[in-house]
């Protein structure tokens, strides 16, 4: 094989360090393993080149031969630089194989000897580049990969274009990359037709938020706060190499910009950006710069603001590119959120100022002007932060906490000492507001600084509730601010309301002890109580009934109705933390899924309309788990991936909001990507000390691998999410509803005795709480029992009555799981079928199952269906080895996988440990079936056990 060594990458470029793009890779790495050939296209700084050389290096191994070029801007003008480049090395190679005319026009070319050009010897050079690359692919197969075509000499690319046209047939590829501008652009259709026939061409666009942050965490710039990752993604547009640069410049700033304020650009991105800046008049550049102050500037706002001839100034703008062009579009709009960044960041103080001050008397809307007006001003004013504070709290109305939040700063910073209400007030609102916007990072850094300057009781314990408040489900890492908070409190019983309530946050989580929590809710209620803080009140009594409802306490319909009595505070009314949400739980846990639908769909709207991003990160969460439990697989997994998607952009969340995604995938999805998610739930739960959601993560992982196939990989989830439950005193089946599958994997391996002691235990709790869907689980469960024992008369009927039951509650997916076990059994019995044969031959019994998981677009449950009917024999049949040597009939390979299978690993566990490919693992397997004349991983869990017990 062939390199050019100064092309070699000093460290490998793994496919899974490409960020962002792994959709696009599997598409350009199908397209090459076909045989075809790829052109990645998209602007400059978008990523081209690191996909380009994990692609090439994926894909070097499999070619005899790697022809690379990578050309330069600087050098475009030389003529036959690409093409000395590619085949430079191979010329001694292919010369000898070529005819006279085309071995000396190609060496004149490429050694510049001689006077051959491509306009006085055009046709016998256009072939030797031909034929040399067809020698070399009759050697094995040439991959030519090639960086910015759009630099490359035109006498280069006019002959690789001319080659490339005509190499149908034989074993070249091409793997290049060209620099295009905009959604729209066709530029690389000229490149395009220069490539083979079939060449697939993949647009590369901008990352997403969540993207950009991955890149700048695997760049080492991981400790910026989510709202700064949230402006560099909007000042970079998305662009990776953009966003590098603007958190490494951030990264290496001794002071963040404060709110209100944009990112600092580095050197390098002003230069690149604003190269054509000096082509613009002085009064042009000065119109920009008030447009780039502004938050959505038209051409009569900057009349407004003094500039007569914007209109003219923006025109000779777009002409240089500077701004996007949009006839029908009212907006200046920038052709690159950095254009105007870098605008900005290159402009004077004074210049800015003034900018500002302009735009605080030519904006229409109050809250522009204002934040303008904190701009153009320096100093405190007790005017200006009265006005800043206005627009703060009509923001809030409009359902903008982030754009509140920056305004309270704002308001902060120009009220005086003296002032009323003070500094740290407003610092606390605008961390409130923050709160509510889901920039935690921001409202945690505004507590820390109250902290080290506040005197006052109240303020300071306010304070302590925030850092509390940020600190989310990892309590445990904030447990040195109780006894300050404490401290701080005195005998105030407001305040001490406030410290309580959270106490009782830290008992659920930190310690997972019900009972304590209740008690701290109830004793923070009675508390703020008396110090007449309503709101506090509320939230306390709100939390004491979700505690009640989850703990099956039968006082918990008595405490929501008391946290739903008048007066109601609008601020705990929808938040996921109040009465409402309490009792949308109840409702869900009390099987009335139809009245919890409303509710929490009610819930969503106003939170969205009011943009609290953690009461929407949970309500999402709500109600996709309504749509789960009513059988609306599809549904339910849409809302669970908008649920995680911005709880990880927010960093609210991301535990519950995996542990719910794992379901609904494992329901209606991807059942492997339903495992990643809940391991990740479970790592995260154990990380943060969250012994409320460990055992959820667990439950939710023992589902998982109750559909992937795995009974033992759920028993031993399962089994900690039982004592896990034990030990924190949930004795409410309705909370997890996992007792019913942990039941169903006991008896597949073989535990029936177990299993029935799940049930019995279960149902007392369930009959007791009046929870009707769990019972009929429950006996969905003990109908697996009574089967295995061989009492399948008795079976039939209690699975025909649970399938019924939970068809009448609306539990569209256990109803049809329900009918998918009455179908197994019927078909491993097929006199209760009323019809003959194996599972092969009674397809019907199978028709209502598949109707049901299909009407709930259960995908993996239909795979499972699929699955018992191309099975050759019915369960109950299987002669199951029990001698202590049935193992010696296999091979070593063969023995080594029925061992790991007998100690519950999975086929990729298994893969993993032998390394070995799955599909060898399952070959593997299929051979042992054959031999021990078994049928399934659990003929071989029963194997065994019975040589356990031997």
């Amino acid at each position: 094989m062939t390199v050019r060594r100064d092309f070699q990458e000093p460290a490998r470029c793994r496919p899974d360090l490409v960020i962002g793009r792994q959709e696009l890779f599997a598409s350009a790495r199908d397209q090459l393993a076909l045989g075809g050939s790829v052109l990645l296209h998209g602007p400059a700084g978008i990523g081209k080149s690191t996909v380009l050389r994990a692609l090439a290096e994926e894909n070097a191994a499999s070619a005899r031969t790697v022809l690379r070029c990578s050309a330069t801007e600087s050098e475009s003008h030389l003529p036959f630089l690409a093409l000395a480049d590619l085949l430079g090395l191979v010329l001694d190679e292919v010369s000898p194989r070529l005819p006279a005319a085309q071995r000396t026009a190609l060496e004149s070319a490429l050694t510049g000897r001689g006077e051959s050009s491509l306009q006085r010897d055009g046709l016998a050079l256009r072939l030797a580049v031909l034929s040399a690359l067809r020698a070399l692919a009759t050697q094995g197969p040439v991959l030519v990969v090639a960086d910015d075509l759009q630099w490359l000499d035109p006498a280069s690319s006019e002959l690789l274009g001319f080659a490339a046209r005509r190499l149908e047939g034989t074993p070249v590829q091409l793997l290049c990359a060209v620099r295009t501008e905009g959604q729209e652009s066709q530029e690389y259709d000229r490149h395009l037709r220069a490539c083979p026939p079939g060449t697939l061409a993949v647009r590369l666009g901008p990352l997403s938020r969540a993207q950009v942050a991955q890149l700048l965490d695997h760049r080492g710039h991981g400790g910026l706060p989510r709202s700064t990752v949230r402006e560099i993604h909007r000042t970079s547009g998305g662009n990776p190499l953009f966003a590098q640069e603007l958190g490494r410049a951030l990264a290496e700033s001794p002071t963040p910009p404060r709110p209100g304020e944009p990112l600092p650009v580095p050197t390098s991105l002003r230069a690149l950006v604003l190269s054509r800046l000096d082509m613009l008049s002085v009064e042009a550049r000065r119109t920009l710069l008030v447009a780039s102050a502004g938050a959505r500037p038209t051409p009569a706002l900057l009349h407004e603001a003094g500039r007569r001839n914007a209109e003219a100034e923006c025109a000779q703008a777009a002409e240089l590119g500077l701004l996007a062009t949009e006839p029908d579009a009212p907006a200046v709009r920038f052709a690159h959120p950095l254009i105007s960044a870098a605008l900005y960041a290159e402009a004077p103080v004074q210049e800015r100022r003034a900018a500002h001050a302009a735009l605080s008397t030519a904006a229409s809307d109050p809250i522009e002007r204002a934040r303008h007006l904190a701009l153009a001003t320096t100093g405190t004013d007790l005017g200006v932060a009265a006005r800043l504070a206005e627009a703060a709290s009509l923001a809030r109305d409009r359902g903008a906490p982030s754009v509140a939040a920056h305004l309270g700063l704002l308001a902060a910073r120009h009220t005086p000492i003296d002032g009323a209400p003070g500094q740290e007030e407003r610092r606390l609102v605008a961390a409130e507001d923050a709160i509510t916007a889901g920039e935690v990072d921001l409202a945690r850094d505004i507590a820390r600084e109250v902290l080290s300057r506040a005197s006052v009781p109240a303020d300071r314990v306010r304070a302590w509730m925030l850092v509390t408040d940020t600190a989310g489900h990892t309590m445990a890492e904030v447990d040195a601010v109780f006894p300050q908070a404490l401290a701080d409190a005195g005998d105030d019983p407001r305040l001490l309301a406030l410290v309580h309530y959270q106490l009782a946050w830290r008992a659920l989580i930190v310690e997972g002890d019900f009972t304590e929590a209740r008690e701290a809710a109830a004793h923070a209620a009675e508390l703020a109580a008396r110090g007449k803080d309503r709101r506090t009140e509320l939230l306390s009594l709100a939390f004491q009934a979700q505690t009640e409802t989850l703990m099956g306490h039968p006082e918990a319909p008595r405490t929501i109705k008391r946290a739903l009595q008048e007066p109601q505070d609008p601020k705990v009314a929808w938040h996921h933390n109040g009465a409402r949400s309490a009792r949308f739980r109840w409702l869900v846990m009390s099987d009335q899924l139809v009245e919890a639908r409303t509710t929490v769909t009610a819930l969503l709207r106003e939170v969205r309309r009011r943009g609290s991003v953690e009461s929407e990160v949970h309500f999402l969460r709500g109600l996709a788990e309504t749509e789960l439990r009513a059988g609306h697989c599809g549904r339910a997994r849409e809302l669970a991936r908008e649920s995680l998607r911005l709880a990880r952009d927010s960093g609210i969340g991301e535990t519950a909001s995996a542990m719910l995604t794992s379901l609904a995938e494992a329901s209606g999805g991807d059942v492997d990507r339903a495992l990643a998610l809940a391991r990740e739930a479970v790592e995260h739960a154990e990380g943060d000390g969250d012994q409320m959601y460990l055992s959820r993560a667990l439950g939710a992982l023992g589902y998982a691998q109750l559909v992937a196939g795995d009974p033992a990989g759920t028993v031993r989830s399962l089994r900690r999410v039982r004592s896990l439950e034990l030990g924190l005193g949930i004795t409410d089946p309705a909370r997890g509803r996992w007792q019913g599958d942990l039941a169903e994997a006991l008896v597949r391996i073989g535990e029936p005795v177990e299993a029935q002691d799940v049930i019995e235990v279960s149902r007392e709790h369930a009959l007791r709480l009046g929870r009707e869907s769990v019972l009929a689980v429950l006996d969905r469960s003990e109908a697996l029992v009574r089967a295995a024992q061989g009492d399948l008369e008795a079976a039939v009927a209690q699975l025909t009555s649970a399938q019924d039951r939970l068809g009448k509650l609306g539990y569209g997916l256990e109803e049809a799981r329900a009918a998918f076990s009455l179908a197994r059994l019927r078909a491993r019995r097929p006199r209760l079928a009323g019809t003959a044969g194996t599972a092969r031959g009674n397809t019907a019994v199978f028709d209502e199952a598949t109707r049901m998981f299909r009407r709930c677009r259960a995908l993996p449950w239909l795979r499972q269906v699929d699955e018992a009917l191309t099975a050759d024999e019915p369960e109950s049949t299987l002669a199951v080895p029990d001698t202590v040597d049935a193992l010696d009939v296999l091979a070593a390979m063969e023995r080594q996988v029925a061992a790991l299978v007998m100690e519950g690993s999975t086929n990729r566990e298994i893969a993993a440990r032998l390394f070995i490919s799955v599909k060898t693992v399952e070959a593997t397997l299929t051979r042992v079936y054959r031999k021990l004349g078994i049928r399934s991983r659990v003929d071989i869990v029963r194997l065994a056990a019975g040589r356990r017990a031997k």
